[in-house]
């Protein structure tokens, strides 16, 4: 916020847009913030434009609308009234990366990622650490896992006690993530066990939830299909009832199920599940279709169903690729190898 006044108006449209933010409407979050930044446009307050417009790309980034916030935020770097400011630049650089990967754009997600690193110092240590998190989860999607491995040990060795528990705990959930993918599951383990004691369901619920699902989805990646795991899938339905979720919450929730099914044994319900998640092409991303096709192809070869099985590992390693995710297409390819 500028030191100077601010009419009434301005403050009005501010402050829904926070309110809204804070009862995650984001949707309307996001407008209420485009109206503020509208008034203040008009009434020559250009810093108070570009402090509600960034909060603008922020909640359409958290509404899932990524196209329209990497069009906003990257506006902000580059248009006619973009900021010079390191720190600010920085941050939405970080926003910029984060609807890039969300829309399946993994190496321009990197290089938006890599640029507000650049620019973050020593010195900003939160913003160095949320641009490393965000370059680390571009590199690990994309199956840069040496790469990403690497910013995870310079990442680990970068957290101090200036840092926020909640910010923390994230980063030891993006290293845990990375050593699940790259098979150290022990250090995935160790990592995600760190990150759960750092976050509470009083402090922040929809950290949890989306903790405990990212957690349960890493587990049973590496087929760790355990009491701990299922523990982490039940803790996120029950926030996820509780606070609400945007559409791909709700697919990645439906995708642990399923996936737990699978393990368990109960094939025949795995596939309920994945089909109803393969056959939502136009509300779901290409990396969550990718990740359903490919596991509804694995069921439907347990049950000896080949014909169907590489229909929808076919299926997966296209979604894969689309979403830049080229080291699981390989992966899918490997499966459909298996079937021919």
């Amino acid at each position: 916020m500028p030191l100077h006044s601010v009419s009434p108006l301005y403050a009005a449209a501010e402050l829904r847009a926070y309110e809204h933010r804070t009862n995650h409407a984001f949707v309307q979050a996001a407008c209420s913030a485009h109206e503020a930044a509208e008034i203040a446009r008009d009434e020559g307050d250009l810093e108070s434009w570009w402090n509600m417009t960034f909060v603008q790309a922020e909640n359409l980034l958290d509404a899932e609308e990524f196209e329209a916030c990497a069009a906003l935020a990257s506006d902000l770097l580059g248009g006619p009234y973009s900021t010079m400011e390191p720190q600010a630049k920085a941050l939405t650089y970080i926003v910029v990366a984060k609807a890039r990967q969300g829309a399946g754009l993994l190496e321009e997600a990197a290089e938006a990622a890599r640029a507000a690193s650049e620019l973050a110092t020593e010195e900003d240590v939160e913003i160095h650490v949320k641009a490393r998190q965000a370059l680390i989860a571009a590199l690990a999607d994309s199956g840069r896992l040496d790469e990403a491995w690497a910013e995870c040990l310079s990442l680990a060795g970068a957290v101090s006690t200036e840092v926020d528990d909640q910010l923390i705990g994230k980063v030891y959930w993006v290293i845990g993530n990375v050593a699940f993918l790259c098979n150290k599951v022990p250090e995935g383990l160790e990592y995600h066990e760190l990150a759960a004691a750092t976050f509470s369901p009083a402090r922040n619920l929809d950290v949890w939830a989306k903790f405990n699902k990212a957690s349960a989805a890493m587990r049973l990646a590496a087929d760790i299909a355990d009491a701990d795991t299922l523990r982490c899938i039940e803790r996120a339905e029950l926030a996820t009832d509780v606070i609400g979720g945007s559409v791909s919450d709700l697919l990645l929730l439906r995708l642990n199920r399923g996936h737990w099914k699978f393990l368990a044994g109960e094939v025949e319900a795995a596939i309920q599940i994945l089909e109803g998640i393969c056959v939502e092409v136009d509300n779901t991303g290409p990396q969550i279709l990718g990740e359903a096709c490919l596991l509804l192809g694995r069921a439907r070869a347990a049950l000896g169903d080949h014909s169907a099985a590489q229909e929808q590992l076919l299926k997966a390693a296209d979604h894969f690729e689309m979403a830049g995710a080229h080291q699981r297409a390989d992966q899918a390819r490997e499966y459909l190898a298996a079937e021919a």
